[in-house]
């Protein structure tokens, strides 16, 4: 099938390969020519792995295909998909001023049946606005060209979402129209064939069942946060505390981990955004508020804990951060705890030294050059001159450190953790004094 995907960011550029890689001819649409002259140039504008492979692949044989032209973007596909950005008002809500202006583009631009396909995370209603602002530019031109608007969300984690599209959970379809709902269908048949993962529902519902997804996940992580922070002041230990929650089946063990909070360009935005939905029907959503204001409060915990620790302050001290991407696998920074933790520390004084695997270019497109913030090219080298070493990012590659190493490099022996990835027996018989979520500090090492 010829499929048109507006937007190229990571949504777009996954969704755009993947069904690419199955044998559609995909034409993908953006609307900065940057962006563009990376793709054509064999690039990708984002770390996702295996993706850049994918891309060119299916770029050299043809299948997949870039451009700035959003007039042939709309006469290429019979499905038009808009997988543009959603970012947050100043409110909460989502801004839908792209989506809206793709959809105007397309129609201005058609003229014969098209599909438009929401693919960005937008607010219940919003397929109707999309339909109004399609049905305005083609009053505009005198036309009445017949089309249809489906709520097809992702579902896409980031550092995972190849693997995600090609074998998908679910694939949620929201339309009122049973022919549009079975083109749908024949354009995920190839990732289907174990069994049939669409899901077909009204257009509301689908709107909704994303924004109630990432809801419920970043509820999970609330909670449990929240349960670190009893258990520490108790003198338990959550991490015992989970293994036995998570042994129940209707609880199960996954995002129950303790942390210093989640981030990314999905949880935060999606959770304020649908309590701005709420409040725009008149309801107050006290739940979806409490997962906010904790996760708020959960960013600042290593900060807290490292202030507590120097009690005579943190002008003039060093930290060693590992970690500044919102989640492994990424180099995406948007909300991540990283960011809070270094901005808590240069307000109090003190100097940082970071090491992330990937995402060290985008905290430079960040920050730019600082005299307080040195980014370094390993982990090891992070710890230079540090008084304390913290872990904000769980990658595989922080597992198994040495730690006795860890202890003479440091100027204190002391190792903050934001992920609890590791035992506090091993770590303290190294020497080092460790701090983790929800459990009591363990050592003796002082500063």
């Amino acid at each position: 099938m010829d499929v048109t995907i507006f937007g190229s960011g990571y949504v777009g550029l996954v969704t755009g390969a993947c069904l690419a890689e199955v044998g559609n001819k995909v034409l993908c649409v953006d609307i900065d020519p940057a962006k563009i002259a990376v793709l054509e140039g064999g690039g990708i504008p984002i770390h996702e792995p295996g993706l850049e492979e994918l891309v060119k692949k299916n770029r050299d044989t043809g299948r997949l295909s870039f451009s700035t032209d959003a007039a042939a973007g709309v006469a290429h596909g019979l499905f038009q998909f808009i997988a543009v950005g959603t970012p947050p008002d100043e409110d909460g809500s989502a801004d839908l001023r792209h989506v809206l202006t793709v959809a105007r583009t397309i129609g201005e631009h058609m003229d014969t049946y098209r599909i438009l396909v929401d693919k960005s995370t937008v607010p219940v209603g919003t397929a109707g606005k999309v339909a109004e602002t399609v049905r305005e530019a083609l009053a505009t031109r005198g036309s009445d060209i017949e089309f249809d608007v489906v709520s097809n969300p992702e579902f896409l984690k980031e550092g995972a979402a190849i693997e995600d599209f090609m074998r998908p959970d679910r694939i949620i379809v929201g339309t009122d129209n049973p022919r549009t709902a079975e083109l749908l269908r024949a354009l995920y048949t190839p990732f289907n064939r174990n069994h049939d993962r669409v899901m077909l529902m009204d257009v509301r519902s689908a709107e909704l069942t994303k924004y109630a997804a990432n809801a419920m996940l970043a509820t999970k992580i609330s909670f449990m946060n929240e349960l670190s922070n009893i258990a520490e002041a108790l003198g338990a230990d959550i991490e015992k505390v989970r293994i036995g929650i998570g042994s129940d089946p209707r609880i199960g063990y996954r995002f129950i981990y303790p942390g210093c909070g989640y981030g990314g360009s999905c949880f935060p935005k999606d959770v304020r955004a649908l309590g701005r939905t709420a409040r725009a029907i008149g309801y107050e959503a006290r739940l979806l508020n409490a997962v906010e204001s904790i996760n708020r409060r959960q960013q600042g915990v290593l900060f807290e804990k490292i202030a507590d620790h120097f009690v005579g302050g943190l002008t003039g001290r060093t930290i060693a951060l590992w970690g500044l991407a919102f989640k492994p696998n990424t180099d995406d920074m948007r909300e991540a705890p990283s960011r809070r933790l270094i901005e808590s520390l240069w307000n109090a004084g003190a100097r940082v030294r970071a090491f992330d695997p990937v995402a060290r270019e985008e905290a430079f497109r960040i920050y730019g050059k600082r005299d307080d913030l040195i980014l370094t090219q390993d982990a090891m080298s992070a710890l230079e001159g540090a008084d304390a070493l913290v872990i904000v990012t769980e990658w595989t590659e922080f597992r198994s450190p040495d730690f006795a190493a860890i202890a003479r490099k440091l100027n204190h022996p002391l190792l903050f953790d934001g992920r609890n990835m590791f035992d506090p027996e091993v770590v303290t018989a190294a020497g080092l004094t460790y701090f983790s979520i929800g459990r009591r500090p363990a050592g003796t090492g002082g500063a």
